[in-house]
């Protein structure tokens, strides 16, 4: 049995792209191969188009300046990126799976007229977000949305980002959340469970890719101990933004 914050819930009977070992990059990179041309739709669709709205929210708290760098770890195709280049930052995102890549930028291509001007075209990159390779302190921003759920430690990619932040860079996170009431956490979690799986079958051809999701927030500390990691990395004006009374929540500290 497994225990989200005060939640029973029953063991899964195991899902092939979730591995909390050795092979978790590896299961985690099959995942997003097999849906990467219908990611955007499924997302769409499973959050019935809010996850732009809650991007935007991460972006508007990210503050961008004109000239500033900012860095979207596991960018995925491009959604966080893009916005912050749109808003005059000098952005980059980086993502360790080639097929999300390939289609960040090829919406990158399409959407130039988003960009102030055209040197601020976001670069995209292939790498690996426990070992982001970029130099300490290089970064005014740098965010990540729905990505450190998905390493074989969330802690080390944390890390990282503080690591390549400046001093007074703000550091931000957006994933899934785990609701502190029980009734809507249950409604919630039974969304995930029972619908979100559907929609993968139907529109992507592969149920497990979405089972994932609520497999792999189970292992995840979610809004308290993001907040506490972040604490304990030193970040401070630690705070945490809930969305849709905690199914998201977005976090947000400065390194100090």
């Amino acid at each position: 049995m497994v225990v989200c914050d005060g939640e029973s819930i029953p063991p899964a009977m195991g899902n092939e792209f979730y591995d909390p070992g050795n092979q978790r990059a590896a299961r985690v990179n099959d995942l997003f191969s097999a849906i990467a041309s219908r990611y955007d739709l499924l997302n769409d669709l499973q959050s019935f188009g809010l996850h732009r709205v809650w991007k935007r929210r991460l972006v508007r708290l990210a503050r961008a300046q004109p000239g500033e760098r900012a860095l979207a770890v596991c960018c995925g195709t491009g959604d966080i990126t893009l916005a912050l280049a749109a808003c005059g930052a000098r952005a980059v995102g980086v993502d360790f799976s080639g097929p999300m890549l390939r289609m960040a930028e090829a919406r990158s291509q399409k959407s130039g007229g988003r960009f102030p001007t055209p040197d601020l075209q976001p670069l995209f990159i292939r790498g690996d977000a426990q070992q982001i390779p970029f130099a300490d302190n290089g970064f005014e921003i740098v965010t990540v949305g729905y990505g450190l759920r998905n390493l074989a430690s969330w802690e080390a990619g944390l890390r990282e980002m503080q690591r390549v932040a400046k001093l007074g860079g703000r550091v931000l996170t957006l994933d899934f959340g785990k609701p502190d009431n029980g009734l809507w956490r249950g409604l919630y979690f039974g969304y995930l469970k029972l619908c979100v799986p559907v929609l993968g079958r139907i529109f992507c051809g592969n149920a497990a890719a979405y089972a994932y999701i609520l497999e792999s927030l189970k292992h995840y500390p979610a809004q308290r101990g993001m907040a506490a990691k972040m604490s304990e990395l030193g970040l401070g004006m630690v705070r945490t933004v809930n969305l849709l009374g905690g199914i998201m929540s977005i976090h947000y500290g400065v390194k100090t």
